[in-house]
């Protein structure tokens, strides 16, 4: 129990001397302190400790020790019985202040009004709270993208882990900062959750349950600080002004203490925040106005050693330098669990919460909605009063419809709590709809205005009287509400920027109704329709928000144009018959609306603008667009060539609907080519990972894809771009966007991408940058050379390289680059624990090195593959001897396609049983010394043609192993196998394992691979190889290869490979688990790489052919000789 304020002094002065009582009695006589009143020097003559305290009672009462810590804190210098009773003192009065500011917290915050709440009902805070997500990262920079948008874009984002921050450890500074955090940025969109943040935060110090090594927390808001515009404090009387409690305590000085100041709503703040052109202030006890005393706070010229804790909505963060702000953090709203979350806690009965659970996640504009909180609350205001007073009606499905029913519910609960109503008592009297339409003025005169905080003068600006405003605010009190700060005039706000809209929309739309007025256009007339027939056209009012919203860059008018438009229908304007004297719509005014929408669609619009307008449609209940979109796909019947802009719209509005599609995008699902990839990179941005490999992309497609990557709103964690001819500049373009502050790409894939030296320099600055994300890089297919690995080896040593996966197949790597990887595995903070290099040939001395560098303690590595690497089992025996002396971190080593001989084998597979080794996987098959031959003739075989499936109109000689087209139709017998109209044939091989084979062609010819099931008869693309998704095809003439096909998409071959020094002969090579078809120019000393597909093959493969006119093909016999390294054409 605390002491009686009498006690306390008593105790304290007992701490005192006889001499320093003595200097106690001539401060109280002569300097008391502060503007307390001095004590006559009679009251005190011969006064022991008792008489003291007696005689102060009497002159401060309950400021008595406020004034024994001034004049101990004068006397302390030099007195150690003062010093101590000072510290004593001081304590006391420290823990009496705390519990005082603490109660008056608690009292403040433990309950919360969701919006705003109905009188005498509120909800305690601790109850009603669901954690919320706090990331760091991001930057204080605008955004003034409207909310909206910024909404759907996190609602897509995918519920990914994260590295989350509680908000009671929002000032702990994470793992790796050196730095203590002195401000934080706090950035959401309105409604998200920010104040609630800072109530919870300062209420769980407020309740001892956490932070408790903080002595005071001060929240403020910029809408009580607004107000004090033209008054003057210091920062200490600011505290003062506001937390009276320190100012009772004497505390004038908070160096010494742990402080957080809060400051809640930067967007709404009114003062002119100019940290360029204000003066330095040092003197927490110096005078100045609000915005200089803030300036200097933020810039840590007062209090330093304070905590600063700023909120704010994303487009207002940029009123801060970057250098004042320690760090930035982002609230990301309600996942799709703590949506369910919510609504589980908000209705007791289970079976309510889960009806409308599953409602909201059919109507996918509420479900996005719902990812605010607010909007969570106003979803369940309205859907607890549909399914308590309409059994078995409708529920909202609209945005419109939903607002439109909030606005009801709360006309109803005004005519019966405030008019004395019945409940089956028409909703709208007179002085509610006088209400509403001058909420409706004020709130779309304050958004042309970007206000969300009104002050008196706005209102009456307006035309509004204050003491209305105030009666609005006591009726409507979960639209419209009024605060009153410490001191403070009175602050007027819509409980979220969609309410105002709404109302905005409405106050818009009555009007031109009512008066035929366009508030819309700059001059405000009576349209001529109307002064004619007295009947306003609802078409050109529509017709002029459409176009008004098109020219936003920022999307600022996208919600209120949903709403607009949502009020013309007529089942909306049905419940709100009484409020509306006339509708001024039809069914052919929709119509018409919805025909200038989609005509708008057709106009190549940006993605933002197409989706609103899609939501628009939805509004208008026309989904005629999307429906005819997502029939073909459910049909499989969709044809991307012939799709119009409207359509591809629609189909970006399907696929960013739809949340299963978002975590994988598969360009080839819809078409593998460069103009799909443009019409939907809004899909890749949403995607947690894109396969856009095989899709023939240019130059602009690195443009398009570089954008995606550094932009702030882009998803996107995995790219897969493998088999892509990207060229230098290409890939410097991807660089440039991979070394961006925003880019969080983590995985990339440029397996058999065309890259050159230069390229590799561009990977190699993007692996050293400290802003890389980079996790995962596959250069698998690409001529790297020992001297491209080289390069790279820097940057895989630099400290800021986090790279874990590195793959390098197929990459004409020998021994020597084991060297230089040997480094980099062995490096003291090198991260890879991936490393493939299978089909390069290092040989026994190559994985000597290696063996060396996975001694090394520093080494992490966990999987290597050296699958056909050329192994025998010396090879074998450095491996099993390194994994024997630093067993702690492979588990898994593959040396398929190796020689290592039984004694190899047996050396390894006794690791396996080792409780020692963590070696949990070893592949050895298959082995043969056959798999030591250099170069891929080691995989040959020897192919059959299939007679069965010959065309009539092509000839076989040379014991079946030649094929030539002829004019004279060939005796073969009738088989349902046989191609009977295109010129084709297939082997009887079927593939399995790693293929390789050659062949030599004159003429034009196709040389194919395909699944058994191909169709034989009928002209169509179904039976042609390289036309559909059951064959690859490279496209020879005798001028050389010229083009690769697949799905009826070709790509060409370069210029290069078709030199004249070159044969006619071509090899291919398939690896079927890996999923790569690879064709090759055979030279005299060389394979020269002409392009690899990947892919996943799901069934058997065969090789075929498809010969023109006076063409042939020769099957090859191969010698299994040693091939020079692979070169890849330029």
């Amino acid at each position: 129990m605390e002491k009686a304020l009498p006690v306390q002094l008593l105790e304290t002065l007992k701490n005192l001397g006889e001499e320093e009582l003595k200097l106690f009695h001539f401060y109280l006589q002569y300097e008391p302190g502060g503007e307390f009143p001095k004590i006559y020097k009679s009251q005190l003559e011969n006064a022991d400790r008792l008489k003291t305290v007696e005689v102060m009672v009497q002159a401060y009462s309950d400021h008595v020790m406020e004034v024994a810590m001034l004049i101990l804190e004068k006397m302390k210098e030099g007195s150690p019985s003062a010093q101590k009773a000072s510290s004593l003192s001081s304590e006391e009065v420290l823990q009496k202040c705390r519990g005082k500011l603490k109660s008056k917290l608690k009292k403040k915050f433990q309950c919360v009004f969701e919006g705003i709440a109905k009188a005498g009902n509120p909800t305690l805070l601790n109850q009603i709270y669901t954690e919320l997500y706090i990331t760091e990262g991001g930057t204080a920079e605008v955004n003034d993208e409207h909310e909206v948008r910024q909404i759907e874009t996190a609602s897509r984002k995918p519920d990914r882990p994260e590295t989350t921050i509680r908000q009671e450890d929002i000032f702990k500074a994470s793992p790796g900062r050196d730095e203590p955090i002195r401000t934080v940025l706090t950035k959401g969109v309105a409604g998200i959750g920010k104040t609630v943040l800072t109530q919870k935060y300062s209420l769980d110090w407020a309740e001892d349950k956490a932070n408790q090594d903080i002595q005071f927390i001060f929240p403020f808001t910029f809408r009580e600080l607004n107000v004090l515009k033209e008054e003057k404090f210091s920062l200490v009387e600011l505290v003062h002004h506001f937390f009276t409690e320190t100012k009772e305590a004497g505390i004038c000085s908070f160096e010494d203490f742990q402080v957080v100041f809060i400051f809640d709503g930067l967007d709404e703040c009114r003062l002119p925040l100019d940290f360029s052109n204000t003066e330095s202030v040092t003197d927490i006890t110096e005078s100045t106005s609000v915005d200089v005393l803030l300036i200097n706070f933020l810039r840590g010229n007062l209090l330093p050693s304070a905590h600063l804790w700023i909120t704010t909505r994303p487009a207002a963060a940029s009123q801060i330098p970057p250098d004042c702000v320690g760090m930035v953090t982002e609230i990301r709203g309600f996942t799709d669990p703590q949506k369910e979350e919510y609504f589980m806690k908000r209705f007791r009965d289970e079976e309510k919460a889960s009806r409308i659970i599953s409602h909201i996640k059919i109507s996918r504009s509420l479900h996005i909605m719902c990812h605010i909180p607010v909007f969570c609350w106003i979803t369940a205001t309205v859907l607890e009063d549909v399914l308590e007073t309409r059994e078995g009606g409708q529920l909202p499905k609209t945005l419109t419809d939903m607002f439109i029913h909030f606005l009801v519910v709360q006309a109803k609960v005004k005519k019966v709590k405030y008019d004395g109503g019945a409940e089956t008592d028409p909703h709208w009297s007179p002085k509610s709809r006088k209400m509403i339409e001058s909420l409706g003025k004020l709130a779309f005169d304050q958004l042309q205005k970007g206000n969300l905080i009104f002050y008196e003068s706005d209102l009456t600006e307006c035309g509004i009287d204050v003491r209305a405003a105030s009666v609005y605010s006591g009726v409507f009190t979960q639209i419209f509400k009024e605060e009153s700060g410490l001191y403070q005039d009175k602050v007027f706000c819509f409980i979220h920027l969609s309410v105002q809209e709404f109302l905005a929309a409405l106050h818009v739309h009555l009007t031109f109704i009512n008066s035929g007025i366009d508030l819309l256009q700059e001059q405000q007339t009576t349209s001529m329709w109307s002064k004619l027939f007295n009947t306003p056209r609802l078409k050109s009012l529509h017709q002029s928000a459409v176009d008004k919203a098109l020219q936003s860059p920022n999307g600022h008018l996208d919600l209120f144009l949903r709403f607009l438009l949502g009020l013309s229908l007529q089942t909306n304007q049905t419940l709100l018959r009484g409020l509306m004297s006339q509708t001024g719509s039809s069914s052919q005014t929709n119509q018409e609306t919805v025909q200038y929408i989609k005509k708008k669609l057709s106009d190549n619009l940006s993605a933002e603008k197409s989706i609103n307008l899609f939501h628009c449609l939805n509004e208008l209940n026309d989904r005629s667009l999307v429906e005819e979109i997502q029939q073909s796909l459910r049909s499989g019947s969709l044809s991307t060539d012939e799709l119009s802009p409207a359509q591809w719209s629609a189909l970006v509005f399907i696929l960013l609907s739809s949340e299963k599609d978002l975590d994988v995008f598969d360009l080839k699902k819809y078409s593998a080519s460069e103009e799909a990839l443009l019409r939907l990179l809004p899909v890749v941005k949403a995607s947690n990972k894109a396969v856009v490999s095989d899709c023939f992309l240019s130059e602009r497609s690195c443009e398009a894809l570089s954008s995606v990557l550094s932009s702030q709103s882009s998803s996107l964690r995995e790219l897969e771009l493998g088999n892509n001819n990207l060229c230098h500049s290409g890939m410097m373009l991807l660089s440039t966007a991979l070394e961006h502050p925003h880019c969080t790409l983590e995985s990339l894939r440029l397996s058999g991408c065309f890259l050159s030296m230069k390229s590799y320099e561009a990977l190699t600055s993007v692996l050293s940058s400290q802003s890389s994300s980079l996790r995962e890089l596959d250069l698998s297919n690409n001529n790297l050379q020992d001297s491209g690995i080289k390069l790279l080896s820097a940057a895989l040593q630099s400290r800021h390289c986090i790279l874990k996966s590195l793959r390098l197949s197929v990459c004409n790597l020998s021994g020597r680059s084991c060297e230089v990887l040997a480094l980099v595995l062995s490096f003291t903070s090198s991260s890879l624990g991936e490393l493939d290099l299978s089909d390069n040939d290092l040989e026994d001395s190559g994985v000597k090195l290696l063996s060396d560098a996975l001694e090394s303690p520093h080494c992490k590595l966990e999987s290597l593959s050296l699958s056909h690497c050329l192994i025998t089992e010396e090879g074998c025996t450095f491996l099993a001897s390194a994994l024997s002396s630093n067993p702690s971190h492979l588990r898994e080593l593959d040396l398929s396609y190796n020689h290592p001989g039984d004694s190899g084998i047996k050396l390894l597979s006794a690791g396996l049983k080792d409780p020692g080794w963590r070696l949990d996987t070893l592949r050895v098959e298959p082995a043969g010394v056959r798999w030591l031959r250099p170069g891929l003739r080691k995989y040959s075989c020897q192919l059959t043609i299939d007679t069965n499936t010959v065309n009539t109109n092509l000839q076989l000689s040379d014991n079946n192993r030649k094929v030539t087209h002829v004019m004279e139709v060939q005796s073969y017998p009738d088989h349902p196998d046989r191609f009977d109209v295109y010129r084709q044939l297939l082997c009887r091989n079927g593939l399995t394992g790693r293929c390789y084979w050659e062949v030599e062609w004159r003429g034009d010819v196709y040389i194919s691979v395909s699944y058994r099931r191909i169709r034989r008869k009928g002209n169509s693309d179904a039976c042609l190889f390289g036309h559909n998704d059951q064959s690859w095809s490279l496209e020879c003439s005798d001028d050389g290869p010229r083009s690769v096909w697949h799905n009826n998409r070709h790509t060409s071959i370069s210029s290069s490979s078709s030199s004249s020094s070159v044969s006619n002969r071509v090899a291919v090579y398939v690896d079927c688990p890996a999923g790569t078809l690879s064709f090759y120019r055979v030279s005299s000393d060389t394979l020269i790489h002409l392009h690899t597909f990947n892919t996943t093959f799901t069934e058997t493969l065969y090789p075929g052919f498809w010969l023109w006119s006076g063409s042939s093909v020769s099957l090859c016999w191969v010698e299994c000789k040693e091939f020079p390294p692979v070169r890849e054409t330029l």
